[in-house]
């Protein structure tokens, strides 16, 4: 009994020694934790301290763009001389960029065969002509780009930008960003945003079709003055149009094969651009009659119509595109030898496109100039919707000759008469005659951009 008592009490004092070193090791380890722990987080922030001060002294050294954007100019700027070349929508510069904070002289010159200027900001040359030049000064920023574009109409629009970048920026703006789409888009011209437009409102005015007589005698002495005018092309909707002698499209014209034309034009000196006149009847040096003529200019365009046909006339300036856009174009008719029969009615048709800019101002050179034509409006004789709200009237039979000309500038048509086929198609200069062997008709007669046809039908 007793010896049983003497063995627990001695495996009893075993395990509480074992206990005991169990504890004492743990209470060990606990602390070592707690000190490495100490350790380790003093080691973290000493860390994080170096790092900061290092990168406070990398930026104090070198600022970052933002940095030495708001740190703002040195006392005393950089100068600099850049020269600029304008070509036909083209702006050449003879460096790649400029210093941060630099004050740039630009110094100008016109090389092109149309008037152009060259623009920073509110800063800029007067209208320079061929050959001009002009200087000014601007002040670049810390970063970004100094960006050049020239003020005429649609030049800005055809490409005519040069952004130079600011030197030492690694991330400069994109040249041609011009803005958001969306908001471009919307100052677009509808009928949506005609209560916002405080400009001019000339009324919507139907084009008469029917086609005028052909002129006395075999010389054709005419005088047109250029104008730069507001119409409402649609319902609410007002654009600039560029015009000859006033009208969108221009005076309808009627010789013969052998008459002369002799046509005085003149740009006056209240218009915002260059203008020229280009005659598809006729055949002269392109640099002579149809040379720009700037504002307060005048010239004498003579030719022989020496073959028929119904044939385009319109504005050749570049970008000729935006002008043949601005609706400046126009319709002449030259008869063939011994002339054409009489009919009950004889009509015109002018089809072309307009691609609008906001209300009361020119037409967007951008959309002009797509891959593929979106025009916002596709029109016969300048008005959209014209013969619809007003009806062109014949009689049953009546004989009919409809002169059809495609001055685009960029969508084919496919002109159609609903229930008739033509019997006559003039067509380029070949000829669908109404008594052909077979009684062949025609039930449209197709036309791409500057391309015209004439046909007849009861």
């Amino acid at each position: 009994m007793i010896e049983r008592e003497r063995q627990s009490e001695s495996a009893w004092t075993r395990r509480l020694a074992v206990v005991t070193s169990l504890a004492a090791l743990l209470m060990v380890v606990l602390v070592a934790n707690q000190v490495g722990g100490f350790l380790i987080a003093g080691e973290l922030r000493e860390d994080y301290e170096r790092l900061v001060s290092d990168a406070e002294d990398r930026a104090a050294a070198t600022p970052t763009q933002a940095d030495g954007a708001a740190s703002g100019p040195p006392e005393e700027r950089p100068e600099v001389t850049v020269e600029l070349v304008l070509d036909e929508m083209t702006i050449e510069a003879d460096v790649d960029e400029v210093p941060a904070w630099a004050e740039v002289t630009f110094e100008v010159t016109n090389v092109g065969e149309v008037p152009h200027d060259a623009v920073v900001g509110d800063e800029g040359t007067a209208m320079l002509a061929t050959g001009e030049s002009d200087r000014f000064t601007v002040e670049a920023p810390g970063s970004g780009e100094v960006e050049i574009i020239c003020t005429v109409p649609g030049h800005e629009a055809a490409g005519m930008t040069l952004a130079l970048p600011v030197a030492g920026d690694p991330a400069p703006a994109v040249a041609g960003e011009r803005g958001d789409d969306e908001a471009a888009e919307a100052a677009w011209a509808s009928a949506a945003n005609a209560a916002d437009y405080d400009g001019e409102r000339p009324p919507l005015e139907r084009r008469d079709p029917a086609m005028p007589p052909r002129g006395d005698g075999e010389v054709h002495e005419i005088a047109w003055e250029i104008e730069e005018r507001v119409m409402q092309v649609a319902e609410d909707v007002w654009q600039e149009v560029w015009t000859f002698d006033g009208q969108a499209p221009g005076p309808v014209l009627r010789v013969g094969v052998g008459d002369t034309v002799e046509l005085t034009i003149r740009n006056p000196e209240d218009s915002t651009v260059a203008h020229s006149i280009d005659f598809h009847a006729s055949q002269v040096a392109w640099n002579d009659e149809m040379r720009d003529l700037a504002p307060g200019e005048e010239l004498v365009y003579a030719f022989e119509a020496t073959h028929a046909g119904v044939f385009m006339y319109h504005c050749g300036t570049a970008p000729a595109l935006h002008h043949i856009g601005n609706a400046m174009h126009g319709l002449i008719v030259v008869e063939p030898e011994g002339g054409l029969e009489e009919v009950d009615h004889e009509l015109f048709f002018v089809q072309h496109e307009y691609y609008l800019g906001p209300q009361g101002e020119p037409g967007d050179l951008g959309k002009m100039a797509r891959t593929a034509a979106e025009p916002d409006l596709v029109v016969f004789n300048g008005v959209a919707d014209q013969y619809a709200a007003e009806p062109i009237e014949v009689g049953v039979e009546d004989t009919v000759r409809a002169f059809v000309l495609n001055n685009g500038p960029s969508v084919d048509t496919s002109f159609h008469v609903v229930g008739t086929i033509f019997d006559r198609v003039v067509k380029e200069g070949v000829e669908l005659s109404a008594d052909n062997p077979g009684r062949y008709g025609s039930q449209a007669v197709d036309l791409a951009p500057a391309q015209g046809a004439y046909v007849e039908f009861s």
